[in-house]
């Protein structure tokens, strides 16, 4: 069976400060993306409709704590905030086929070995 996280494990004798939990959210967030791909992979693995749609009810709540706990995120740290908005600017950018803000043109932009794939990255 696995093991469940220790929600005792971070107690502190004092609150966290906002830094610290930005920290503890910023786990929160990692373990909701977890719970996602999770019910995803179910999702794939069954023919059952009736079970399909419960899970991607669940799944889909998931994916509402993952926004929720990014506002609360990018509330405690400032600079994750900025960050965030300046990522996103550009990434619209980019998806319309415009260079990022900082860049004139994405014509240096290096493409990835043929061949290679996530999976292949991971060290075995």
């Amino acid at each position: 069976m696995p093991e469940l996280t220790n929600p005792y494990i971070g107690l502190t004798p004092r609150k966290m400060n906002k830094s610290e939990l930005a920290r503890a959210i910023r786990q929160d967030i990692i373990a909701e993306l977890d719970a996602v791909a999770l019910y995803e992979a179910h999702i794939d693995a069954t023919d059952d409709e009736n079970a399909k749609r419960i899970i991607g009810h669940i799944m889909n709540e998931e994916k509402e704590h993952i926004a929720e706990f990014t506002v609360l995120l990018e509330y405690l740290d400032p600079d994750q905030a900025r960050l965030s908005e300046e990522a996103s600017g550009d990434a619209r950018r980019m998806l319309e086929g415009l260079p990022p803000e900082d860049e004139e043109s994405t014509e240096n932009v290096p493409s990835a070995p043929q061949g290679l794939t996530v999976g292949s990255l991971i060290d075995k």
